[in-house]
């Protein structure tokens, strides 16, 4: 435990101790909060040593607040996904969420981040020609319901063959820098409607595990998200703490004071 020395100083033993233990690094700088939950994006920190100069650091403490260290998410869609028309675009779909930290599926196709940071999705679709011709899939990318720019790959899948559909697995990752709230869908358009993205269930001779139409992973490779975790604002004795929007309980940093 830190020990201040009296104001009118104190014995050689006391001051020697006490100089010994900063020359150690043990200052008595550091502290804990919890952040707020409820989709808090702030909390404020009571300290009295913080002043209005003071630089504070965070790190994570408890284990719920090290989870968010690198957001990610991985979902797939155990459904067929179909066109009606060649002229309109639609959203892939996602009905099973694998892994979700940070990242998560909202309204079926967003694709949507907690945290601020640049975000590789990857994703692979099945995608299935019953046509007797080669036809085309068109798949890009939105943000916040706009098209990126850029973003549009084209796939020929092969016409069907005897009695075999053609199949095609397109494949693709992207970096997208997001915003906290902000999401991505994967659009898809096609040359004729009898392209679809197909899910198949388990097959046997050999037994083989389900194939899925869709599957996505989203991770974050920029900064890890605790440098979200910053004082904005400060006066003397505390400050105002930004951070993602939280909704989780324990997430406990450590900070240390700095002047």
């Amino acid at each position: 435990m830190f020990r201040r020395l009296p104001q009118q100083g104190g014995t050689p033993r006391d001051v020697s101790e006490i100089v010994n233990r900063i020359l150690d690094g043990k200052i008595n700088s550091v502290g804990l909060i919890t952040l707020d939950t409820g989709g808090a994006t702030s909390t404020t920190l009571f300290d009295e040593r913080i002043s209005d100069d003071s630089i504070i650091l965070f790190a994570p403490y408890s284990a719920a607040a090290s989870t968010d260290g690198v957001p990610y998410g991985a979902f797939h869609d155990n459904n067929d996904q179909s066109a009606t028309t060649t002229v309109d675009a639609y959203a892939m779909s996602f009905d099973t969420t694998d892994f979700s930290n940070g990242v998560s599926v909202v309204s079926n196709s967003q694709l949507t981040v907690t945290s601020p940071g640049v975000y590789n999705l990857q994703f692979s679709a099945q995608v299935t020609n019953s046509n007797n011709q080669i036809e085309d899939i068109d798949i890009w990318f939105r943000k916040n319901g706009t098209n990126i720019a850029a973003s549009n790959s084209r796939f020929s899948v092969n016409e069907r063959h005897g009695s075999v559909d053609g199949h095609l697995i397109a494949a693709l990752n992207f970096f997208v820098d997001l915003d906290a709230g902000d999401y991505v869908q994967i659009m898809w358009s096609v040359t004729d409607t009898d392209v679809r993205l197909e899910a198949t269930g388990t097959q046997s001779n050999p037994t083989r595990p389900t194939t899925p139409s869709v599957i996505a992973t989203m991770q974050m490779v920029s900064e890890s998200s605790t440098s979200d975790v910053y004082a904005s604002s400060q006066t003397q004795g505390q400050a105002t703490v930004n951070h993602f929007a939280n909704s989780t309980a324990d997430k406990t940093f450590r900070y240390v004071i700095l002047g």
